[in-house]
């Protein structure tokens, strides 16, 4: 049985919808400033311009920044709560029931998300609908994020971990559970508001993970993650992006501004695959179990689709 969340039935009131617009805004503005402030901070502190003490004020956050690790919030999460009626945030859990208790019970699982967009203001909705599940479910998230002044503040409220196949390891081995996206930043140069593209054919190393590790794997798919924001994907910073695995290049909403579009969203979590654990598997299993896998990615794109008005005419393509 499906269990349905639902935060938007009516228009909200205008100063909801505002908020949110506030919210949603902070998170992608920031994203372009930062790493421009980062640049600019070192620049200042190397030639000492305009003086050594101006240069030291001016780079005082990135410092601050550097002390103080990412610190995961609840309290913040629920403050964010304006940005779901902003989006029209929709959640439809399939098998919540029985993953739930499953987790009770000591069973751990990979949530596989996709796709992974610009900003994934899905998963950010999801976890601001659902704060303490947040926290008892990390996010993979690059290094480069964990390990970027300030953008590690900012987006450490999510409750991020570091997405190498070791730290995974270690957290599944653990008993803990994780989400990860698929695709990764590569994913990120496919977006488009007119076709659906997932980098998901050579990402198989999670399925080798799960079955090595005896962990089940549970599909997620998040409607408008590659529609709310529009990315330059060619030019010398999404060259960047890609080398650094984190969203260096230009990106644009409403009026061309990074202001995500206020569009429905939707966050689907599908049934667990039922992998079995298998400590040495052959390349015969991991095909077999991630063709699953892409055949039930399939089946939740097709299965809902038409509840988002923008994807009602999309196509999904596995490259």
């Amino acid at each position: 049985m499906c269990q349905q969340t639902t935060h938007q039935k009516e228009k909200p009131p205008i100063h909801q919808w505002f908020l949110g617009m506030i919210v949603a805004s902070i998170f992608s503005f920031a994203y372009l400033i930062i790493p421009i402030y980062l640049l600019s901070s070192a620049c200042c502190l190397i030639l000492r311009y305009p003086t050594t003490n101006a240069s030291l004020a001016v780079a005082l956050p990135m410092f601050i920044s550097i002390i103080i690790p990412p610190l995961p919030s609840t309290f913040i999460l629920r403050l964010l709560k304006p940005m779901l009626y902003y989006f029209d945030y929709e959640a439809i859990y399939t098998d919540d029931k029985n993953v739930r208790q499953a987790i009770a019970g000591g069973k751990n699982f990979l949530f596989a998300a996709q796709p992974h967009g610009i900003l994934s203001f899905v998963g950010m909705c999801a976890a601001v609908s659902k704060p303490d599940d947040a926290m008892k479910v990390p996010t993979a998230a690059a290094s480069a994020v964990l390990q970027t002044p300030l953008l590690k503040n900012l987006m450490g409220i999510f409750n991020l971990v570091d997405a190498s196949a070791h730290n995974l390891k270690k957290i599944l081995k653990g008993g803990g559970s994780v989400l990860i996206y698929i695709g990764g930043i590569a994913e990120l140069f496919k977006s488009c508001r007119a076709e659906e593209r997932l980098y998901l054919k050579k990402r198989k190393g999670f399925i080798k993970l799960a079955l090595r590790e005896g962990v089940d794997v549970v599909p997620i798919y998040l409607f408008g993650n590659t529609s709310v924001l529009s990315a330059l994907k060619h030019g010398p910073l999404a060259t960047l992006s890609r080398k650094l695995q984190v969203s260096l290049t230009w990106f644009w909403g409403k009026y061309y501004l990074p202001i995500p579009r206020d569009e429905k969203i939707l966050y689907v979590v599908g049934k667990p695959l039922g992998l079995p654990h298998i400590e040495e598997p052959t390349q015969e299993d991991i095909d077999k179990w991630h063709a699953v896998y892409c055949d039930e990615v399939t089946k939740l794109f097709e299965l809902h689709k038409e509840r988002v008005p923008t994807y009602k005419h999309k196509k999904l393509f596995i490259d």
